[in-house]
């Protein structure tokens, strides 16, 4: 089911002309090239295209850990294209979450403390932190695995852990690269099922990186990195 819209919604992350090029010796490749795309609250939006295409240079760029040669990056109606590196941290840890294809979960903290300490380092209580860090894992299913280290969880587990964890600090954009990816058929569909819910209830605007065209196919909508471009469909 397709989130609702609203003509007065506005866009979660904007994306304008973004270019980006790469020196390999008297070789430039351009990684971007022009890529535009808006992506609105509530949304659930698949980035494809093949391996090398620079999916992972978007997100980046998108999450603000690496600058464009050109173009604009707004979030939540800002321009963040040319602020400064504190300001630019400052964002991605309050309006920001991240997905990757392996957890990086800190490995000597349990599941619940790696969801309470990127709270508290906003400045969140650690009582408020482990109140939300304890429903947002029942969300996940994940409420009997609070107190177990991520080398007790299974992959899914920890991948369930690190999306709670993304999502802790309220962000309003979602980005996450192959969350799937590193996952059996069955734990996938389990991840991607409650990534999806948590998106909807949350109203987060999310673009996820996948090559699992099926599970791309049962998001809202399908950007094609191509050419260095944003193609919908």
């Amino acid at each position: 089911m397709k989130p609702t819209t609203s003509t007065t919604m506005k866009p979660v992350l904007g994306l304008a002309d973004l270019e980006r090029r790469y020196a390999q010796g008297p070789r430039e490749i351009r990684v971007l090239d022009g890529a535009s795309a808006r992506l609105m609250p509530g949304e659930a939006v698949a980035l494809v295209g093949p391996s090398g295409a620079g999916k992972s240079t978007l997100l980046h760029i998108a999450g603000l850990l690496e600058v464009p040669d050109s173009g604009t990056v707004t979030i939540a109606g800002r321009d963040c294209s040319r602020l400064s590196d504190i300001a630019r941290t400052r964002i991605r840890r309050t309006e920001i979450g991240f997905v990757y294809q392996f957890h990086q979960l800190l490995p000597e903290f349990s599941a619940l403390e790696n969801v309470v300490l990127p709270q508290m380092i906003l400045g969140r209580s650690r009582r408020e932190a482990e109140v939300r860090a304890r429903a947002l894992l029942a969300d996940l299913g994940l409420e009997a695995r609070g107190e177990h280290r991520p080398a007790e969880l299974s992959g899914g587990e920890q991948q369930r852990v690190a999306i709670a964890r993304a999502i802790a600090n309220g962000p309003r954009l979602l980005l996450a690269d192959e969350p799937t990816g590193n996952l059996d058929p069955h734990t996938a569909e389990r991840v991607f099922h409650q990534l999806v819910a948590l998106i909807r209830e949350s109203q987060l605007a999310a673009l996820i990186a996948t090559h699992n065209l099926e599970l791309a196919q049962r998001m809202d909508r399908i950007l094609r990195l191509e050419d260095g471009r944003l193609i919908d469909g």
